[in-house]
């Protein structure tokens, strides 16, 4: 098929980089949807999907009380994942938002901040060709002090997918980097658990409040 032919999101998808294993998360994504088939969640809801920093907000449905609230995160997984499954975990569901963490353990395993970039893009591109009208919210990726050596990559990202999201009214960026450091500009080991990697609830009480002004 010729590329001027193919949608939009199967373009980007073709020239970000892709997830080394999706497969590895079939047993993940299998488990939400045989939940889905005995429990099928309301559509319009909000779907918050990505890494371990959506799969440990344990109170989530506590943080944004009156919303209904699905949540679809898979540990460890990188923003391509969360391309290759959004039609399972995301567009299957109808959503008026979705809410995505990601990117950060791309930086990590070698990603550039514009291969994280494109895969923003192939996200939003799968979505909207599905559901033109739905929000996504994307939060910025965080300063975790166990990935210090990255942080250059990560603001750079982060940088790239806010200045997308400001030039279209149904994509939002959450600014949380400035937000998770100290009076100094330091890094806060204090608001994450001892892997200095993962958010305690501290780092949530941060988390929820920029999240919960673009949800209103």
């Amino acid at each position: 098929m010729n590329l001027a032919v193919r949608p939009l999101f199967l373009i980007l998808a073709l020239l970000a980089p892709l997830s080394a294993a999706p497969e590895k998360w079939a047993s993940a994504i299998d488990a939400f949807t045989k939940a889905d088939a005995a429990h099928p969640p309301a559509k319009g809801g909000v779907v918050f999907v990505g890494s371990s920093t959506i799969v440990k907000w344990t109170t989530l449905e506590k943080d944004f009380p009156g919303l209904p609230i699905i949540k679809r995160g898979f540990g460890g997984s990188l923003l391509s994942d969360s391309v290759f499954y959004a039609d399972r975990i995301v567009t299957a569901y109808s959503p008026r938002t979705v809410v995505v963490y990601a990117g950060e353990n791309d930086l990590q395993a070698g990603s550039t901040a514009e291969e994280v970039h494109a895969q923003f893009r192939a996200f939003v591109a799968k979505v909207h060709a599905a559901l033109p009208k739905t929000r996504i919210v994307f939060i910025g990726l965080k300063p975790s002090p166990s990935r210090a050596k990255i942080h250059d990559k990560v603001k750079a990202a982060n940088a790239l997918i806010a200045a997308d999201c400001a030039k279209d009214d149904r994509l939002r960026f959450v600014d949380i980097w400035n937000a998770m450091l100290d009076a100094k500009g330091g890094l806060r080991p204090d608001i994450f658990i001892a892997d200095q990697l993962h958010l305690n609830a501290a780092g949530y009480a941060i988390l929820t409040p920029l999240v919960a002004a673009q949800l209103r």
